[in-house]
């Protein structure tokens, strides 16, 4: 029992590291803006534009204000970590993609502006959560997806435009969720599986007293 509870401490620790450091980075940069009281909005993504490429890497490391960061914070934190506890082996280049698949389709399909924040991939993490339980049909993975929705179902409705000139950039929601449903899909045959039963051989298959009476004799 001892062995085992070391076993899950350590995988407990290794999903959060790439979930923890994101975050003590992102917070650095927004303190180093609070402080020195400059922005760095201009280093996001400006759809389209040569200057607004940098933010493909850098957008969602940018946040507008303390309330956009805490906002994402809680969310990122815990759909990361349920990526690299569940989906080891996979997790690390499953959250490279979301990130740059995101970032480059806002780059070429949002509008005009300066898009920030880690919302984008947070949608692409719930996204492949979600589908990738499902597709799995693999009940833990499934209770995962079901998790998912329970807390960020709501999410779903930050992928309209209700309205053109809305405050936050739903094309980052959109681009994310596609991202992260069409790499569960891709990766649907890679990492944890649904375990397949072996059954046994059918010569085994019955008790000893059913053998019939020649074949007794000739044992």
């Amino acid at each position: 029992m001892t062995k085992l509870s070391d076993i899950e401490l350590k995988k407990i620790k290794t999903a959060l590291v790439v979930p923890f450091f994101f975050l003590l980075f992102t917070f650095s940069l927004k303190l180093i803006e609070t402080l020195e009281g400059f922005s760095f909005v201009e280093l996001g993504i400006k759809p389209l534009s040569i200057i607004g490429l940098p933010g493909i890497l850098l957008a969602p490391l940018i946040h507008s204000d303390w309330e956009h960061f805490f906002a994402n914070a809680v969310p990122l934190f815990v759909l990361g970590t349920s990526l690299f506890y569940f989906y080891r082996g996979i997790s690390f280049k499953v959250f490279v993609y979301i990130y740059l698949l995101t970032g480059i389709w806002v780059w070429l399909g949002a509008r005009d502006a300066w898009h920030i924040g880690a919302s984008g991939v947070i949608y692409g993490l719930a996204a492949y959560l979600i589908v990738g339980g499902f597709i799995r049909n693999y009940i833990p993975l499934m209770a995962i997806s079901l998790m998912v929705i329970f807390l960020y179902g709501g999410m779903i409705w930050g992928i309209f435009p209700l309205k053109w000139d809305v405050p936050y950039s739903w094309e980052s929601h959109l681009w994310g969720t596609v991202a992260g449903g069409l790499l569960a899909i891709l990766y649907r045959k890679r990492g944890p599986q649904k375990p397949v039963k072996e059954w046994p051989d059918e010569e085994y298959d019955y008790p000893y007293w059913e053998v019939d009476e020649q074949d007794k004799n000739e044992v």
